[in-house]
């Protein structure tokens, strides 16, 4: 096990050591997208210089080592958050596309007019919007649980709106917007006992702790590479395979074809039934590299060293009167979303830039809890394990330099 050494982690990620405007670069956008390790990179290069072919179905010496390579990461995956078996992994782009796999292939599936799909209120659009489409196509009702003023879910409201005819319950598992930690498990045993199946919105949970599906439970959950340091373009839906093996492919073509005819077609069996065309050879290796990378660590160090960072941070946002928090829930992740009094997030987040702190400003795609805390957005600071204190000190002072400027 690797020790926790922040200098050689960090010397670990090539675009970290630049200047943006003429000031060292402190990267707080990592709830958007993480950076790369240089074995990510290198994986990358190694692949596309050395071993570039189509996998599973070539005849020769490039197609199997690309093929080997490609299944392997499949299993690295599987063991990544301790799934039953390899099968039970399907390669998308990312959460968006694996959240629409299942709501197409399940939901359209198997919804009928008077079923109830629940989300929560502080969902990411890309796990509102194709529940509405499927609440639309099959008459299925969409209902929500409501989120406190605190940003935690309001767990008595989920109890209410649970019922016979709740079959399908989408939770984010940690909020991109709010960094809120969702109590899944506890989610997942209610929804269960309702009879309902789960999915978990994984993509800002992955990157800060291990994740095992089967103690959580859950029937489908999915992430994205980027976000957990690999390749963006690749993302991972696991499903149970009972689950999986009941539903229709979401898009057709190429591996997902066992036989076709102008009878018929017979489709390949688990994973490959879910993955028309030609994958995403390299970033699949390049996400199994991002894991490997990860896994010389010590995964609960990590998560608390970003907790450090959160809490210097909160710590010294508590003792400004100008800055408002947005998210106060009890359990968070590395995320610092806030507004500073009078002011606009975008202008504020140009002028962080302007010295070199880049964070994320807006509604975070997640405009229904924005509404409902009244504002247009916030700017929003998220925490990697290569970050540091000095960087939050830059932080907050790039902050008290653009106060001059806006207040």
């Amino acid at each position: 096990m690797r020790s926790f050494d922040i200098d050689a982690i960090r010397a670990d990620f090539p675009i970290l050591h630049q200047e943006v405007k003429g000031k060292p670069l402190v990267y707080l956008d990592n709830a958007a997208t993480t950076q790369k390790p240089q074995a990510v990179i290198d994986a990358l290069s190694r692949y596309y210089s050395t071993i570039n072919s189509n996998v599973h179905r070539g005849a020769h010496t490039l197609s199997d080592l690309a093929t080997r390579e490609f299944e392997e990461a499949r299993h690295s995956v599987q063991r990544f958050i301790n799934a039953r078996s390899s099968n039970e992994i399907i390669w998308t782009r990312g959460t968006t596309e694996s959240i629409n796999l299942v709501a197409h292939s399940y939901g359209r599936a198997f919804l009928k007019p008077g079923d109830d799909i629940i989300i929560s209120a502080m969902e990411h659009h890309s796990n509102i919007v194709p529940w509405q489409l499927v609440a639309q196509q099959t008459g299925a009702n969409l209902k929500v649980i409501p989120v406190t003023d605190n940003a935690e879910l309001e767990m008595a409201a989920f109890d209410a709106l649970l019922s016979d005819n709740t079959k399908l319950v989408s939770l984010v598992h940690v909020s991109n917007a709010l960094g809120t930690i969702n109590p899944v498990k506890t989610v997942i045993e209610k929804a269960h006992r309702a009879g309902a199946v789960v999915l978990l919105d994984g993509a800002q949970a992955t990157p800060h702790w291990s994740v095992d599906v089967q103690e959580l439970g859950c029937d489908f959950y999915a992430f994205s590479g980027h976000k957990v340091y690999g390749p963006t373009g690749i993302g991972v839906l696991y499903g149970k395979a009972e689950l999986l093996d009941k539903m229709q492919p979401y898009q057709s073509g190429g591996e997902m074809i066992e036989k076709v005819s102008f009878d018929g077609t017979t489709f390949n069996a688990l994973p490959y039934k879910f993955e028309a065309g030609t994958p995403n050879i390299a970033g699949a290796i390049g996400l199994a590299a991002a894991i490997e990378y990860l896994n010389q660590f010590d995964r609960q160090q990590l998560a608390n060293h970003e907790h450090s960072l959160l809490t210097a941070t909160l710590e010294r946002a508590a003792a400004d009167p100008t800055i408002k928090l947005i998210g106060r829930a009890a359990d968070k992740a590395g995320v610092f979303s806030f507004l500073l009094e009078g002011t606009h997030p975008h202008d504020l987040g140009t002028l962080l830039d302007q010295q070199g702190v880049a964070v994320r400003t807006g509604h975070h795609c997640a405009m229904p809890i924005m509404d409902q805390y009244a504002i247009p957005g916030t700017v929003r600071a998220s925490f990697a394990f290569y970050n540091t204190l000095e960087e939050v000190d830059r932080f907050f002072t790039a902050l008290e330099k653009s106060k001059t400027f806006l207040l």
